[in-house]
């Protein structure tokens, strides 16, 4: 992370606020001024997926600080299991989100490949396809048989070390006809098929083979139905399956008649359109256990593009159809009030748990949507108005800058990307020096002593990571132990990675990334009291508007005046209606009262303590109740 020096500040902890809170109004104001460089982007969520490889690395990867790992999965039982990626933060290979990511990525590749191929990285993105698809080829060894994962998280999680240092069991767990599981092989057999059409062009044969892969994976997961939660009691805890296989039983059809345009997998999803929920379901979220939004995308597909037929299977389309654009229309607020929720500083929240992965989706899908519409010359109907194309695509992006720092922190939520990104992320490789650096083996309880454990930075920066990203009021902690914020996920970078690409190939409205200097200039306090120790100085740094409400972000700079060092302080802040930081909340009885943050134990003479907050409407107003000097 790139410090900002500054001469009003002198003794170190004085110096790691203010430098922390200057550098979020710098890169705010950086972000809402500057385009960002989508192509640069793309092509670090590429890097990402390379970190997270498994088994032999090719000599001309890019992730020089990883090495060779997992070489032996699967051959104490008789299977090569040997590559593929590893979920998140762990070493676990579990098959479900994987599988969910590979589908992502080639379907991003089907309907941006021209924008890929300008960025320079179509070959790339087709390569962490393969290395996902050539693993799925290996685990499927017989036609009702697919090794679904290799590793258990239980144990796995007991232990932090390298992937090149792994000490934990790496069993391996399977579904067969005895021990089902629908929803792990329907969404495979979606990932085999979505890739075999994008590698059609390139490499028929390939693409043959895994189109044989995906039929038979498809009737294993259709005739032999059941939850693979039942079957594999070690994914439950990490990966359950809450929206149940209907929905992926009807994705992997849909995408097996994209791949072949045989006409049964449009019968299937059609026949069992109101059984299997794809035209009853109204979704608000678009996820690796969750397929209904994706799917009513990808079906309504068919409609815009012959003006609204579909031949017999036309009215269940459109229906399908219907479903898709109430999803669309909640992410865009347009929905009659029944929309997702949005945060203060304007990101789509579905949950406090790795929120991003829902962002990415979601934004892939107005994408994908947006570039059908347009080729229909058609626009979106909202029960609150309609949306035209570049709407959507605009909306998308907002989203995407979101993740790159035009947000109320200023933080990039992308590992790498810009000067201020979270530098403590919840990943073993990332916080351990690379194998090549430091030779000698990380044992599992010595990598939470040294590592896990450690305030430094991390050592290997773990480019193009999505990390799971701020809460509902657009708060983030950059720290390990902080697994729900700090962790990146394949499910949450792979639809996003799209994204990238296509904004790349659009020059972004200069109305949205030039925004002129907010006209609402919050008031300048000096010594809101006699003989108060403080002057306080307000500034805003950033404006947006969200539900057509304007937002502030607020810079506050309370120096020391009063000649000595304070050593107590206790602030009373009338008005304020959002989130606030450099500070902490007095006892619950003290209502809008605040404290000298928990790692400021003084404010020297002459220094100033920086303070940041976010709200609607009227600045707040801050008053000192009381402090002490030394």
């Amino acid at each position: 992370m790139a410090r900002l020096m500054t001469t009003a500040t002198k003794t170190p902890a004085t110096l790691a606020v203010a430098a922390s809170f200057l550098l979020l109004a710098a890169a705010a104001a950086s972000a809402s001024s500057a385009p960002f460089d989508y192509a640069g982007a793309f092509d670090k969520c590429l890097q990402f997926f390379e970190a997270q490889r498994s088994g032999k690395l090719p000599a001309d990867r890019r992730v020089h600080w990883r090495g060779d790992s997992a070489l032996t999965d699967g051959f104490s039982q008789g299977v090569d299991l040997v590559g593929g990626y590893y979920d998140s933060g762990d070493h676990v290979k579990f098959g479900f989100p994987m599988a969910y990511a590979v589908t992502m990525l080639a379907w991003g590749v089907l309907e941006f490949e021209k924008e890929m191929v300008a960025a320079n990285n179509h070959q790339r993105a087709l390569d962490a396809i393969r290395w996902g698809t050539n693993y799925f080829v290996k685990a499927h060894t017989e036609p009702n048989v697919l090794w679904v994962q290799v590793g258990d998280g239980d144990s796995d999680h007991l232990c932090w070390e390298r992937a090149e240092d792994m000490s934990t069991p790496r069993t391996a767990f399977k579904i067969d006809t005895n021990h089902p599981g629908s929803e792990v092989a329907a969404e495979t057999a979606a990932a085999l098929a979505a890739a075999s059409k994008a590698f059609r062009p390139y490499d028929s044969m390939y693409a043959d083979l895994l189109l044989v892969h995906a039929k038979q994976l498809f009737t294993f997961a259709d005739t032999f139905r059941g939850r693979y939660d039942d079957s594999l009691l070690s994914a439950k805890k990490f990966y359950p399956s809450g929206s149940g296989y209907e929905d992926e039983l009807l994705w992997a059809a849909a995408w097996l008649h994209e791949a072949t345009g045989d006409e049964k997998y449009l019968q299937y999803v059609s026949r069992n359109a109101e059984d299997f929920g794809g035209i009853g379901m109204s979704m608000l979220e678009f996820s690796w256990d969750n397929k209904y939004a994706g799917l009513q995308v990808l079906l309504s597909k068919a409609v815009l593009a012959h003006g609204g037929g579909g031949g017999e299977y036309a009215d269940t389309l459109r229906q399908y159809q219907a479903k898709a654009e109430f999803f669309l229309c909640a992410c865009l607020q347009k929905n009659g009030g029944h929309n997702m929720k949005l945060t203060p500083g304007g990101l789509l929240h579905v949950d406090e748990w790795n929120n991003m992965q829902y962002v990415s989706s979601a934004s892939f899908l107005l994408t994908v949507y947006a570039d059908y519409l347009s080729a229909s010359r058609g626009a979106l109907r909202c029960p609150d108005g309609e949306v035209k194309p570049g709407e959507m695509v605009r909306f998308a992006r907002s989203q995407a800058d979101y993740v790159l720092g035009k947000n109320p922190r200023g933080m990039s939520y992308m590992v790498g990307y810009g000067s201020y990104f979270p530098t403590h992320v919840h990943h073993r490789g990332a916080s351990i020096p690379s194998v090549h650096a430091m030779g000698s083996v990380v044992g599992c309880m010595d990598g939470f002593d040294r590592f896990f454990n450690s305030k430094g930075a991390d050592p290997n920066v773990l480019q193009g990571a999505v990390v799971g990203g701020p809460d509902a009021n657009d708060g983030f902690v950059d720290d390990r132990c902080n697994y729900q914020q700090a962790e990146p996920t394949l499910a949450g970078n792979a639809p996003i990675c799209g994204v990238f690409a296509r904004l790349a190939s659009e020059p972004a409205d200069a109305s949205d990334n030039n925004r002129p200097v907010p006209s609402y200039s919050p008031p300048h306090d000096s010594s809101p009291s006699k003989g108060s120790p403080l002057e306080f100085v307000h500034t805003v740094s950033n404006s947006w508007t969200t539900n057509g409400v304007e937002y502030y972000r607020h810079v506050v700079t309370a120096k020391n005046t009063c000649g000595h060092p304070i050593t107590y302080l206790k602030l009373h802040v009338k008005g304020l209606s959002g989130p606030i930081y450099g500070v902490s909340a007095a006892t619950a009885k003290e209502k809008d009262t605040y404290e000298l943050p928990a790692w400021l134990t003084s404010l020297a003479a002459g220094e100033q303590l920086t303070i940041v907050y976010i709200q609607g409407g009227p600045a707040a107003k801050f008053s000192v109740v009381s402090y002490k000097t030394a």
